[in-house]
């Protein structure tokens, strides 16, 4: 899974981890946040969600354009720099008032506007790396591996979140308001962690940065050259799937809002037994080290290799053993915290789809990357159907906030399970895009294509508030169907298309 790859894909890798831990640790207590501090209602703070995130992934398309004419390492340091300055301001305690409110405008603009420069370049400079025809077979491979890098990021920022939340009401006596300042600080942090990164193993990737002035030409891959038809062809197949992905997003990530909003008022507050170890990150991320370790055992070339990948699977099973027999009562389950299951699947599951299509591919039959992402979205409504099946019977979510004592409060296992399912439709679409996209895009818009995913992803953030605007005296059954048709009338597409997206990829 690791052999035969290139030294920059794991620095680049490394450096949009510190990224995204800092950024998800914030998306986590967002919207609870912003319920929170200025009280607004559900759909309010789903609308100022959507705007934000539309904004997140709009700007990497302003982002390429500038690096195909700057450079992307120029402009991977220029994002850096202003995503922090962004944290900073949102850290800040200021209250209520409309100070406050406008400072924290501000601050998320700058937060969008240094994502757009940082997030597609890195990914585009991740696929220059496999331009190298030495290096081309594992272009795939290499996205899944990127991916479940910032998964490991995310995996964290819930966990950080809360603790961090906690330690500040607890320990130092702030309310609840103030202490998600405490959360977005953290963010400030992880920024120097990721720059860090960047420049000490900046010689391994240094000669993918595209800039300008080139100190040695001839590091440079060469230019394919394509002519005006196979351009229009490869741009519209692209744009044929950032339409579909407009839509999955649109879905996905209602992880951040109704999905939380359902953790937050449908879900029990506390759990036991061995459902309770599942909220703890470290019980997550011994499972984690078992599965690579799992792996391992049978990859190892050496009896050496074999017997210490084994023992460090016994070690972590014994960890979670010892964890189990010193359970006591039960644990409280706050709703960000449902948010680090999503990462938790990606990071476990990258071997075992890797495995799969690895297998498939030494057979001749792995699906191609267009086929991937209409699977996806049929795996993306199957997901939302099981939050369809755990919410019937509920009370709508009017009803629920007006019934007290009577309200009624399901298992978080509904959650879990959904978070598994639109994890396998995430590693079918999300990673096999970007791939799709940095193999497919004329080599003369690498940046501005890479870019058009984020519009695409941007467009879809926008179109999750569709989700809050129906939370209040609709049942929940209906909200998760209008994610479940949307899903399925995509993936209808995606195979409508599929001959012609095939024929570039």
């Amino acid at each position: 899974m690791f052999e035969g790859q290139p030294k920059g894909l794991f620095a680049l890798a490394l450096a949009n981890t510190g990224e995204r831990f800092g950024y998800y640790t914030m998306l986590a207590v967002f919207t609870l946040f912003m319920r929170e501090n200025f009280g607004m209602t559900a759909a309010e703070a789903g609308d100022f969600y959507s705007v934000f995130l539309m904004g997140v992934y709009f700007m990497p398309f302003i982002g390429g354009i500038l690096a195909d004419k700057f450079g992307y390492g120029r402009m991977v340091t220029t994002g850096i720099i202003i995503m922090f300055l962004g944290y900073l301001l949102l850290s800040l305690p200021l209250g209520a008032e409309n100070v406050a409110y406008y400072t924290i405008v501000g601050a998320l603009a700058l937060i969008s506007i240094g994502t757009g420069l940082f997030k597609g370049n890195l990914q585009v400079m991740v696929g220059n790396l496999y331009d190298d025809p030495k290096y081309a077979a594992k272009r795939d491979a290499a996205f899944s591996l990127f991916y479940m890098a910032i998964n490991i990021g995310a995996l964290f920022a819930p966990t950080a979140a809360v603790k961090i939340m906690d330690y500040a009401q607890q320990t130092m006596g702030y309310n609840l308001a103030d202490s998600y300042h405490f959360a977005f600080g953290v963010a400030c942090a992880s920024l120097v962690i990721s720059i860090a990164i960047y420049y000490i193993f900046r010689g391994s990737f240094k000669h993918v940065e595209g800039n300008t002035k080139k100190a040695d030409a001839k590091a440079e891959a060469p230019v394919e050259e394509l002519t005006p038809a196979e351009t229009k062809a490869r741009v519209v197949a692209l744009c044929l799937v950032f339409a579909v992905v407009i839509f999955f997003w649109m879905a996905f990530h209602q992880n951040g809002l109704t999905l939380t909003y359902f953790a937050d008022e449908f879900t029990a507050k506390s759990s036991t037994g061995m459902q309770s170890m599942l909220f703890d990150v470290w019980n997550l991320v011994a499972i984690i080290v078992m599965v690579y370790a799992g792996f391992s055992v049978f990859q190892s070339k050496t009896a050496k290799g074999k017997g210490i990948a084994g023992a460090i699977f016994l070690a972590g099973l014994a960890f979670l053993g010892w964890q189990y027999s010193n359970l006591s009562g039960s644990v409280a389950v706050d709703a960000p915290i449902f948010q680090q299951f999503n990462p938790f699947y990606v990071v476990a599951l990258t071997p075992v789809s890797m495995a799969i299509f690895s297998s498939l591919a030494a057979k001749g039959k792995e699906p191609s990357a267009p086929r991937k992402i209409a699977y996806g979205m049929l795996i993306a409504a199957v997901g939302f159907g099981v939050m369809a099946i755990g919410s019937m019977g509920l009370l709508t979510p009017d009803q629920q906030a007006a019934a007290g004592d009577a309200a009624t409060f399901v298992s978080p296992n509904w959650l879990i399970s959904t978070y598994l399912v639109l994890t396998f439709a995430e590693l079918l679409l999300s990673p096999m895009g970007i791939s799709f996209v940095s193999k497919v895009a004329p080599p003369k818009l690498k940046g501005m294509m890479m870019g058009g995913w984020f519009v695409a992803t941007a467009l879809g953030n926008f179109l999750t508030k569709v989700g809050s605007q129906f939370w209040g005296d609709i049942p929940l059954v209906a909200v998760w169907g209008i994610f479940i048709v949307l899903c399925v009338l995509s993936a209808i597409f995606m195979f409508i298309m599929m001959k012609r997206l095939e024929k570039v990829a």
